[in-house]
């Protein structure tokens, strides 16, 4: 399974997500600060990916912490967490691990100052091991809507790279073909960051899963053509109402499928809905960089000062939504009452 990101000794070591697929390297942040760089640079990217490393990374810079008294490690907890909580604004998984963490502070508080550091330690690679089991549930709830054949269409990278491990949208195909599906996988190349043609291609082709990579305007066509059978997705957040904040694209995908009878899903973790979060017009909308779509791998392909919107994501509305996989069950319309029934522990199938 791919190291997406792990604890060590020497600090938070991530496979270097930008430099894939020609270049397999790893970096090792040493520091909070490093991890939070590693999140907002997006080393390391994938809603889930996104909150372990969070966790991750409160833990690093509470653990260095030179503190010796609680008000004072208190001081400098809640500057590393809000220092991680600045990083990206869409993906929720972020803000619920460093609510987790804070949570375990809490619960710490009586302890000593050594004893709170490593309660912070074990429970940032407690979330590790949780992210990788959830997928692995998530992929055995998801199989078994899959096909036994035919075409699977995703967009961007909802993988072992988006995760701790084993992913979400591609866990379940992981699961399907493990199951023993025949399945062959359109990657969308996912622009302005190419984490289809970057990442997922590569994943896959890894496992020994077919995939074809397509440009993303050729979608709608390759779904005319009677080459898709489902779509699956990730998510970086989900509102009460089934509403889904996934990368850029997703919603143009979603509209393809539904005029063509094709199913979409979403797959995500718990820890991707967000209850508080009423519908997708709540949902915060990270900006990003023009030169990510005026360049292209350093090469300039726009005019001088051309005017660039430049969205991470975009909001599909649950209507175009056949149902979303979690760890816990999967969730179908209407969702306020299927998606809080999962949040609140029970299956919902």
């Amino acid at each position: 399974m791919i190291k997406t990101l792990e604890w060590t000794d020497a600090g938070v070591r991530f496979i270097d997500q930008t430099k894939l697929p020609t270049e397999e390297t790893y970096v090792t942040c040493k520091t909070y600060k490093e991890v939070a760089d590693a999140i907002r640079t997006m080393i390391v990217r994938g809603a889930p990916a996104i909150g372990v490393a969070a966790g991750m990374g409160v833990a690093l810079g509470t653990l260095q912490s030179k503190a010796t008294a609680l008000p004072e490690l208190e001081r400098e907890f809640d500057v590393i967490c809000n220092a991680l909580a600045e990083t990206r604004p869409t993906a929720v998984n972020l803000f619920w691990a460093i609510h987790r963490m804070r949570d375990k502070f809490g619960e710490l508080r009586s302890f000593s100052v050594e004893t709170i550091k490593a309660g912070l330690v074990a429970e940032a690679q407690r979330m590790h091991v949780e992210d990788i089991a959830a997928n692995e549930a998530m992929g055995r709830h998801g199989a078994v809507l899959l096909p036994a054949s035919g075409g699977i269409l995703t967009h961007c990278n909802a993988g072992a790279l988006a995760t701790a491990g084993y992913g979400t949208a591609l866990g379940v195909i992981r699961a399907a073909v493990e199951s023993g599906k025949k399945l062959n996988v359109f990657a969308d190349e996912t622009r302005p960051f190419l984490q289809g043609s970057r990442l997922t291609a590569w994943e896959l082709m890894k496992d020994g899963i077919p995939t074809t990579l397509i440009a993303d305007n050729m979608a709608g066509a390759i779904m005319r053509q009677g080459k898709i059978d489902a779509v699956i997705v990730g998510a970086d957040r989900i509102a009460a109402n089934g509403d889904v904040a996934n990368k850029i694209g997703t919603y143009t995908v979603a509209v393809l499928a539904k005029e063509h009878g094709i199913p979409f899903y979403v797959a995500a973790p718990i820890s991707t809905v967000d209850l508080n979060t009423p519908d997708g017009s709540k949902i915060p909308i990270e900006q990003r960089a023009s030169i990510e779509v005026t360049h292209l791998a350093g090469k300039q392909i726009a005019p001088d000062a051309v005017r660039v919107e430049n969205p991470a994501f975009d909001v599909t509305p649950s209507k175009y939504v056949s149902a979303i996989i979690t760890e816990r069950g999967v969730a179908r319309a209407p969702y306020e009452e299927s998606l809080a029934g999962l949040v609140g522990g029970s299956l919902a199938v």
